[in-house]
């Protein structure tokens, strides 16, 4: 395959980069619609409890409250007079317009959970209508009209769902473009000093631009299929760009080599597609294999970035294999035009002696070099041990959003927070006797000061209602409870709250369904937790599955497994170690919290694809030179020498798309960035550099072991870079016989 897409290139070099233009620009021309089908959500899954309470809610009663109005009386208290007067009006606008339901206030109820301790602030709640897309365009018009000073009386600031997901997009944005104007000069740069000229440093730009066109077309259309979360143009945007460049890097690398051999262009770009080529196809399967794992996930934020990964690395090494040898056909030996005056145009293709003298002295001292690896790898993960998980909130905002800041007004302000009520709803009718005893038996629960039913606010687990009920909770096929308490948001303790409602003794017949903030974090980590298992088989499968074919050895799989277990564990551990525990947190601007149960879902998947691209990278050359006769110290020495160059530029390249998001201000795309980002310098200097050689010497000559049935399973499926060999073979045993992967012909 990869020798005819080498020959199509060479008969067809300007056709095949013409059509890649008209596609590049339909993909922009979709794709610049993608902003417009994304959504904001996506964390809860759509079959848990908290969900379908959530739908009820929405049928029969309007809707939960997403949207808090906090109003403050400019001067004295919120019941004088002239701030009733005007808080009453503000209350008549917002119950006009359209987008809205259930509008309460303080002044429409008395309650006085609705006004705060000292008299100076009220709450208006609503129901902003939509799906996520909709809501967040509604919440922010009403934001934009209501919010600021009304009637000079009042000073309005808006919270809740509805406001902090729109705030988390609109940042999430001003994210991204900052991200970028950092990222791409930088790589521009780095591009330069690794390849020593303008040509070849902008080839993989080209290779990047195209992955995120295509990528924002592709979704572009699953947006209008499916719901797809508006995060995923951030991957988009690091991952096209990042593996654009490790791809381009590997395949101009492999060129330029070739052509400093005195081969001509034609055959220096038929070997680099038989083996460079073969490697970029095989890096993309390993990546695009751990980022398919994310589609077992019920939420469609995980599921976007599923979507989003495998799209932006299929088209990056789509154009790759296809684009970049028409490029080296029309270039030729122009591709080191534009050289800069301290390069040696060969050196980007060339061995690098440091990475070959590392690996050299490692496989001397393979025990002694590793050991204070290994050791420094599992201090940074220890912080795993205390890792607890978590959900988006307000809190990952910066401290000066607003509805960040009506949040911690209404948790110290308010008899307890409303806004992080637990929401209780029962789908059939309930008599008033048995609804009132289940609220009495609710009110005796441990942090919770009031709930509210629509018969009466019941508190303390007195049988008798404390407070006037709230009609609107009541319909006659169904009813609704509120169960407010002051424990933390999302704390242990309010997750705690979450069962002990669930386990409480409900109306006879009745089925009651328990949903708000809370109860949607404990359904997410139990889907999480439920479907990770499934996801992690599939990444180990796939992958062992993909090296075991590329490397014919049962034993390469399997370490790679390990050393990238132990890799990406200590990019968790430092994660853990900085934004749960808090620590760097003035340097870097963030409030600590539980560790995002679905980022850190995302960011194994992609540290490990990303550590599979390095594994593909390293392995083929030193199995191509296995291949040729070397025997399996040299191989090891020769391809980290031929190799190490390439992945280190490589790694730093992708690395400085991601660390780029650690300028953002929300918080999990801060993790996001830096996390991913240490996953690679991780696994390109600790792994490739150390761990890999020291694992192989210690394996010797089993590394490449295979049993009988799989080596002739691999003999006719199995694929590995590099063309026929040239050397002799160093094994000595006849091949039927031996249980080690030969020396092979095979291309």
């Amino acid at each position: 395959m990869f020798e005819r897409i080498a020959e199509l290139t060479i008969r067809r070099p300007r056709l095949v980069l013409v059509v890649a233009v008209v596609a590049v620009a339909l993909m922009g021309a979709l794709g610049a619609g993608a902003f417009g089908k994304l959504l904001g959500g996506g964390y809860d899954d759509p079959a848990s409890q908290s969900s379908r309470a959530g739908e009820v809610i929405d049928e029969k009663f309007g809707g939960e409250t997403n949207l808090i109005l906090l109003v403050r009386a400019g001067r004295g208290s919120i019941d004088d007079p002239a701030a009733e007067k005007s808080g009453r009006a503000l209350v008549a606008d917002l119950e006009r317009e359209r987008n809205l339901d259930n509008v309460i206030s303080y002044w429409d109820t008395d309650s006085p959970a609705l006004r705060s301790k000292d008299g100076s602030q009220a709450m208006v709640l609503a129901h902003v209508k939509g799906d996520d897309t909709e809501r967040d365009k509604h919440a922010k018009s009403v934001m934009d009209t209501y919010t600021g000073s009304y009637e000079g009386a009042l000073t309005v600031r808006a919270g809740g769902g509805a406001a902090v997901t729109s705030e988390m997009g609109t940042q999430s944005g001003e994210d991204l473009v900052l991200a970028e104007a950092i990222a791409i000069p930088l790589t521009l740069v780095l591009l330069l000093i690794v390849f020593g000229s303008l040509v070849a440093a902008l080839l993989p730009l080209v290779i990047g631009i195209i992955a995120i066109a295509g990528t924002f077309a592709e979704l572009y259309v699953l947006g209008s299929v499916t719901d797809v979360s508006v995060f995923a143009i951030n991957l988009t945007t690091a991952l096209g760009l990042g593996l654009g460049i490790d791809y381009a890097l590997l395949m101009i690398s492999r060129f330029r080599e070739q052509l400093a051999t005195g081969a001509s262009v034609d055959d220096a770009v038929r070997r680099t597609m038989s083996t460079a080529g073969r490697t970029v196809a095989f890096s993309a399967a390993t990546v695009a294999a751990a980022l398919a794992a994310l589609l077992v996930f019920p939420q469609y934020f995980l599921r976007s970035f599923g979507y989003a990964g495998v799209g932006v690395v299929a088209i990056a090494a789509f154009s790759t294999l296809f684009v970049m040898p028409a490029l080296f056909v029309v270039l030729g030996h122009r591709v080191n035009s534009g050289r800069l005056p301290w390069a040696n145009p060969g050196r980007s293709g060339s061995r690098a002696p440091v990475w070959g003298r590392l690996a050299g002295t490692v496989m001397r001292r393979p025990a002694l070099t590793a050991l204070p690896v290994l050791a420094v790898l599992l201090v940074a993960a220890s912080p795993l041990l205390g890792i607890t998980f978590g959900t988006p909130d307000e809190r990952v905002l910066p401290e000066g959003a607003a509805s960040r800041q009506v949040s911690s007004v209404l948790q110290a302000d308010f008899n307890g927070n409303d806004d992080a009520a637990l929401h209780i709803v029962i789908d059939e009718s309930v008599r008033e006797a048995p609804l009132a005893s289940y609220a009495v038996q609710l009110s005796g629960l441990k942090g919770v000061v009031r709930v509210e039913t629509s018969t009466g606010t019941y508190a303390d687990e007195r049988s008798t209602a404390a407070g006037p009920g709230n009609r609107a909770l009541g319909r006659p096929d169904a009813q609704r409870i509120n169960v407010v308490s002051t424990l933390a948001p999302k704390s242990d303790q309010a997750q705690r709250l979450v069962a002990q409602v669930r386990a409480v003794t409900p109306p006879t017949g009745s089925h009651p369904l328990v949903g708000g903030a809370d109860a949607e974090l404990v359904d997410s980590k139990d889907s999480v937790g439920g479907r990770l298992p499934v996801a992690v088989v599939l990444v180990a499968l796939t992958t062992f599955l993909l090296l075991f074919l590329f490397t014919g050895s049962i034993v390469q799989p399997l370490r790679a497994l390990v050393l990238n277990v132990i890799s990406l564990g200590a990019t968790l551990g430092v994660m853990t170690w900085i934004f749960q525990d808090g620590n760097l947190s003035s340097l870097l601007g963030f409030t600590e919290q539980p560790m995002d149960v679905s980022m850190t879902v995302l960011m194994f998947c992609i540290a490990f694809g990303l550590s599979m691209d390095y594994e593909v990278f390293v392995t083929s050359r030193i199995k191509e030179l296995h291949d040729l006769g070397e025997d399996n110290e040299s191989a090891v020495t020769n391809g980290l020498g031929h190799t190490g160059r390439i992945v280190s530029a490589a790694a730093c390249l992708l690395a400085v798309s991601f660390f780029a998001f650690g300028t953002a201000k929300l918080s999990f795309m801060q993790m996001f960035g830096l996390g991913s980002g240490l996953a690679i310098l991780i696994d390109a200097v600790a792994v490739r550099g150390v761990l890999v050689p020291a694992a192989m010497r210690l394996l010797g000559r089993s590394a490449w072991y295979a049993p009988g049935f799989l080596r002739r399973i691999h003999g006719r499926f199995g694929l590995s870079e590099g063309g026929p060999a040239t050397g002799p073979a160093t094994d000595p045993e006849p091949e039927a016989a031996s249980p080690y992967v030969k020396n092979s012909t095979r291309v």
